[in-house]
């Protein structure tokens, strides 16, 4: 069973999500939060696999929110997908920082933020297509000068190109198209990545294409529509 914590200000939302989510047969709401404070005091007593989380509460928003829940050691098992609009590029950006592993618009479609809390739930990242386009032009807008990263002397060549697609915005079948390789092989490649970079998710790996330098800003971007 998906345990799952709600957090938004708005009361309306939050009964849309439960109703929702609780009809699922694999799914739970055991708690909802209206506040960043009380989401952070929610975590931690109820230890959730995913939250929902508005970017904008009163109380502590939601990125101290979940810079507070990720860099706690006991809530490790605990997800956090960020609920946003289009205006909030910069936000996303930190919050793929602190290590959210989700993004979703809030008009979604259900089935889609269904299949986002199972994706997430599971330990892969998931970012909805036109919350990519718009993290990546962010990345690009925002990126400081490259940091070194040692642990990129970890990993081979092959796996390099790898990070380099990640951090294009590329999913697991676009990358073994573009090297003519298997999904199989790319997913592979990307998990050894992960374990060698000891990144949280596929998200983090985007953070550190770009910070490392691997990927510059402005590569391939694609056009925010």
């Amino acid at each position: 069973m998906i345990r799952i914590l709600i957090a938004d200000d708005q009361t309306l939302i939050r009964a849309g999500f439960r109703a929702l989510l609780n009809a699922e047969p694999d799914m739970e709401i055991t708690g909802e939060a209206g506040t960043g404070e009380e989401t952070v005091r929610l975590a931690r007593q109820l230890r959730p696999d995913v939250i929902l989380m508005d970017i904008r509460m009163p109380g502590g928003d939601g990125l101290a929110a979940s810079a507070a829940i990720l860099a706690d050691p006991l809530l490790a098992g605990t997800h956090i997908i960020i609920l946003t609009t289009f205006e909030l590029d910069d936000y996303i950006v930190e919050a793929v920082r602190v290590g959210a592993a989700g993004f979703l618009v809030k008009d979604t479609e259900p089935e889609e933020l269904i299949r986002a809390v199972r994706v997430v739930h599971d330990g892969d990242a998931l970012l909805s297509p036109s919350v990519t386009r718009r993290l990546m032009a962010a990345m690009a807008r925002v990126s400081r000068e490259p940091v070194p990263v040692p642990e990129l002397g970890l990993i081979t060549g092959r796996e390099r190109e790898v990070l380099a697609l990640v951090g294009e915005g590329l999913n697991n079948a676009e990358i073994a198209a573009r090297l003519f390789i298997t999904p199989l092989t790319a997913k592979t490649h990307v998990s050894r990545i992960m374990i060698k970079l000891d990144a949280r998710d596929r998200v983090q790996l985007v953070v550190i294409a770009y910070e490392s330098g691997l990927v510059r800003p402005g590569w391939n971007v694609p056009p925010a529509p």
